[in-house]
């Protein structure tokens, strides 16, 4: 295992792993602790911030790595994750700011990004050819 890969990558593939991993730790910790508690509050704060991040710079990888790549080439069947983490963190926060009996129902949309935007997306990250897999495997 080398970080160098990750270290060479251009500075928006770093943003958006550094990202991940770190929504990925706070995602662990909020679905462990306490619900409704001022940290939980906090956190979700914070773990919303980071998706959004991760959202906005996975349009962007492409690119980085392929300069003077056309707009339409940007995207990729991967970017569906980008699509469904947006409408998890828009419909999540209405629900949050709803409040009510809504309240309850915020966990459903970010369990669902936490799982298919960590998680899933976070596991095709590491197939061969990719940054991810160089750091953790090597070649």
């Amino acid at each position: 295992m080398s970080l160098q890969p990750l270290f060479d990558a251009p500075w928006i593939i770093q943003a958006h792993a550094y990202a991940a991993v770190a929504a990925f730790l706070l995602g662990v910790v909020q679905l462990a602790a306490p619900k409704g508690t001022l940290p939980h509050k906090t956190i979700g704060v914070v773990w919303l911030i980071l998706m959004t991040a991760i959202a906005v710079s996975s349009i962007f990888v492409r690119p980085s790595l392929y300069p003077g790549l056309p707009l339409v080439k940007w995207f990729s069947w991967i970017h569906l994750f980008t699509v469904m983490t947006v409408f998890g963190i828009v419909s999540g926060t209405m629900l949050l700011l709803k409040g009510g009996p809504s309240l309850k129902n915020h966990a459903r949309p970010f369990i669902s990004i936490f799982i298919g935007g960590l998680i899933v997306a976070g596991a095709f990250a590491f197939m061969p050819g990719r940054i991810m897999h160089q750091v953790a495997f090597g070649g």
